[in-house]
């Protein structure tokens, strides 16, 4: 008699992280590959947004997903799938760069979506013009962002991040840190003023638009 777990419905397949877990730890490991393939590009571009050497990008995604699954039985379902998955992230891609004696930081695709899915709230609102004067300048801009989120202190570069280009709320930003949601939006609103002193001046000189 088989002891296989029954099918997965097709349905509950990608919108049931609490139910793959609980499968995965039940020892279907079809289900954790259901988690790894819904959220591997996400955190393939955390972990791009940390690391500049992208040849390490693959090897920290797939070292935190190993992780990931080695400690599935510990995750409580207290905050959502990726938030903790996110922590892990993190964790991980810092012990590498130490490993090999480098600070964190934004690497230069941050801004730029490429091939993804998903793109960020600033950059769908750099690039809304065509013309070749704006394509020029929203390149400029963006230069401009990317350095300031690479001067950023980490945990403002982190919070501002989470917020701006993974889109989690500020509870779900409170649980990734662990800290109180008054600390993250204290810690948003200083990475975004650190951000628009240094966009201001060019838009200013542009078209007297405001960021």
């Amino acid at each position: 008699m088989s002891t296989e777990l029954p099918p997965l419905p097709a349905e509950k397949a990608t919108d049931s992280d609490a139910m793959l877990v609980e499968r995965a730890v039940a020892g279907d490991q079809k289900a954790f590959e259901l988690l790894v393939i819904k959220y591997q590009r996400r955190i393939q571009r955390l972990i791009g947004r940390m690391v500049r050497d992208v040849d390490l990008v693959e090897d920290i995604a797939q070292e935190t997903f190993i992780r990931a699954y080695r400690a599935l039985a510990q995750f409580r379902g207290e905050a959502q799938f990726y938030t903790w998955l996110y922590r892990i992230a993190v964790n991980t891609a810092k012990k590498a760069l130490m490993d090999l004696k480098r600070n964190p930081t934004v690497s230069e695709n941050t801004y730029k979506s490429a091939d993804d899915d998903e793109t960020s709230p600033v950059e769908n609102e750099l690039t809304s013009s065509e013309t070749p004067d704006a394509v020029l300048a929203s390149k400029e801009i963006a230069e401009i962002i990317n350095a300031a989120m690479d001067a950023l202190p980490e945990e403002l570069r982190q919070a501002i991040t989470l917020r701006e280009i993974e889109g989690l709320s500020y509870e779900e930003i409170s649980d990734a840190m662990s800290c109180p949601i008054g600390t993250v939006r204290s810690r948003i609103f200083r990475a975004r003023e650190a951000i628009s002193e240094k966009v201001k001046p060019l838009l200013e000189n542009q078209s007297g638009k405001r960021w």
